[in-house]
């Protein structure tokens, strides 16, 4: 699960192992951040959407809010949310991150005048519907950051959008910079982050360093976090932000936030909350983010290949190629995850909204991590939406401009794959290391390393080119083969093929079809006759088929040539003869 909501976090605030010197407090924080997530760094691919720079607050420190008069509209329209999601889409993101101001219709009638004229009930009710149309149209996965929120509306952005978010940023009562900010109460804000976890909404909050509070308030902050993830297991990270000054603001001749101070919270962190829960720091507010790792965090938050950060525009994102430069040379591994983590994908029936089951699988890897190749990937519409492949088949409708993504026949060069100077530490490095030993791997390390990225995969494939070598040498052989697919009919309904077809489908992949034994024999020769040396045999489980068939196949096959080697029938095709003859 997310969080082990009996686990209670213990906060000494005086004295005892959080008044360890720095450079202590960094390396018991590393040494938790390891055993948690090993050698993994991820990242978030996403656009940023600002929904509307409207706010009824009105912080010390914000130079994203602005007044109406400085807007040229109140709120985005539809149309531009989705030009955004669809640069998003087409660059390889996954998530569609909307930030906006919190209920800026009860300060600014020129925000209750554009809800009113679009028909909208509340700036939450038109985010909800603009978190709907870019799931439905790009297939980005929405992370709602919407601020303090009601029950009732987070529930409303609990079925379009996968994850939310809001900054607790501190529990401090008397900061000047929240002054006349009724969202900023910490009551508020607590109050917000508790009911996420009774509605079991995956959540990020984190917060602010350097905006008056004292490291008193830091540390009661991180513990007010922690209950609320003990109580609910919903906090899946915690981002830990350093402030720093910025022409507007009323707090522009304040000092920036000490690096010391950053560093420490983040250690902090780590070492208070539960170590399930993921820490994030932002790289682009860091001059040298290297540092922030080695301070504990195992996440760098979300990266854009296209949009600004919206609320620090002075701080451009680092270039995903320095991301990983940075990354690699502290050890680690880096990788692009979801909105939500593979643990909420894991328990997705606890956290998602049945509704964004699909969507959020769509874009998981094996891992719960996200796909390494959304190119252009548009989502496509299934008609009907749940199809049983054996009746009337499925309709495909692709929105929007095709994958960019190469694919088996596709236009463009393939990725490469393995190229990159070889490296491994932590699990995968461990599993090397006993097969170089002679060990035999067992599962749980084969799935190990099914898990490499980056560097490991070249240290994966240069031990397997060693073994390889060690065994035939430099010769590689081939065969070669024709495929015969004798039909496309089947009996069984497996969700995951685009191949088998029921007897009346006729809109996918042409119309259903079974070859004669003759047609079988037609093609062997054919093969031969192009140099083949070997068919494959593979199709369909027939409902016609008696066990006879798939011997009076082969024996086609090898009347028409008898020198052609038969690779033949997968494990259900087998099992299903022997079935019925009646030899089960």
């Amino acid at each position: 699960m997310v969080g082990d909501a009996t686990a209670s976090p213990t906060v000494a605030l005086d004295g005892g192992p959080i008044d360890a010197p720095l450079h202590e407090l960094m390396a018991r924080a590393r040494a938790v951040r390891d055993a948690a997530f090993g050698t993994r760094v991820t990242f978030s691919p996403k656009v940023f959407i600002p929904l509307t720079m409207l706010c009824r607050d009105r912080c010390g420190y914000c130079t994203f809010a602005q007044p109406p008069a400085r807007l040229t509209s109140a709120f985005l329209s539809p149309d531009e949310v989705l030009a955004i999601a669809r640069r998003g889409a087409r660059a390889g993101c996954h998530e569609a991150l909307f930030t906006l101001g919190e209920a800026p219709e009860a300060r600014y009638p020129a925000a209750r005048a554009w809800l009113d004229e679009h028909g909208y009930a509340s700036t939450v009710d038109y985010l909800a519907a603009m978190c709907r149309l870019v799931l439905d149209e790009t297939g980005l996965l929405p992370h709602a950051n919407a601020g303090a929120l009601t029950a009732e509306e987070l529930a409303a952005l609990r079925s379009v959008a996968p994850s939310q978010g809001m900054m607790v940023e501190s529990v401090a009562e008397d900061l000047a910079c929240h002054r006349n900010c009724p969202d900023k109460v910490p009551a508020r804000r607590l109050a917000t982050l508790d009911a996420a976890g009774a509605a079991a909404i995956p959540f990020t909050t984190g917060l602010l360093v350097g905006i008056g509070e004292t490291r008193r308030d830091r540390i009661a902050t991180i513990a007010a976090i922690a209950d609320a993830h003990a109580r609910h297991g919903h906090v899946q990270e915690v981002i830990v932000q350093n402030f720093l000054p910025k022409a507007g603001t009323a707090m522009h001749t304040s000092a920036p936030c000490p690096r010391d101070d950053f560093l420490e919270t983040i250690a902090l962190a780590r070492l208070l909350l539960p170590a399930d829960v993921h820490l994030q720091a932002p790289p682009n507010l860091s001059d040298d983010f290297g540092d922030l790792l080695a301070a504990g965090i195992d996440d760098w938050g979300g990266v854009s290949p296209i949009t600004a950060d919206h609320v620090n525009p002075e701080r451009p994102w680092p270039a995903l190629d320095r991301l990983r430069e940075v990354t690699e040379a502290a050890g680690h591994t880096l990788a692009p995850r979801l909105t939500v983590y593979p643990e909420v994908v894991a328990e997705r029936d606890r956290f998602l909204d049945p509704g964004l089951h699909f969507a959020v699988m769509d874009r998981a890897d094996a891992e719960g991590l996200g796909r390494d190749d959304p190119g252009a990937v548009f989502v496509q519409h299934l008609r009907p939406p749940s199809p049983e492949q054996v009746d009337d088949g499925i309709e495909i409708l692709h929105l929007g401009p095709r994958s960019t993504a190469w694919y088996s026949g596709a236009s463009v060069a393939p990725p490469q794959l393995v190229g990159r100077p070889a490296a491994a530490g932590g699990a995968v490095r461990e599993v090397l290391d006993g097969v170089l030993l002679g060990q035999q791997p067992e599962e749980d390390e084969l799935v190990t390393l099914f898990g490499a990225r980056g560097r490991e995969v070249a240290a994966v494939c240069e031990l397997a080119d060693e073994l390889r070598r060690s065994v035939v040498g430099d010769t590689v052989t081939y065969v070669r083969n024709r495929n015969i697919n004798y039909t496309n009919v089947c009996t069984f309904k497996c969700r995951f093929c685009g191949f088998s077809k029921g007897p009346l489908s006729l809109n996918l992949r042409g119309t259903p079809y079974l070859l004669t034994l003759d047609d079988i024999a037609d093609r062997v020769r054919e093969a031969v006759a192009v140099g083949a040396t070997e068919v494959c045999l593979q199709g369909g489980i027939h409902p016609d088929f008696d066990g006879d068939y798939y011997i009076d196949v082969t024996r086609a096959v090898k009347e028409a040539a008898p020198q052609i080697h038969v690779h033949g029938f997968t494990a259900l095709e087998v099992t299903e003869g022997v079935y019925r003859f009646g030899e089960h």
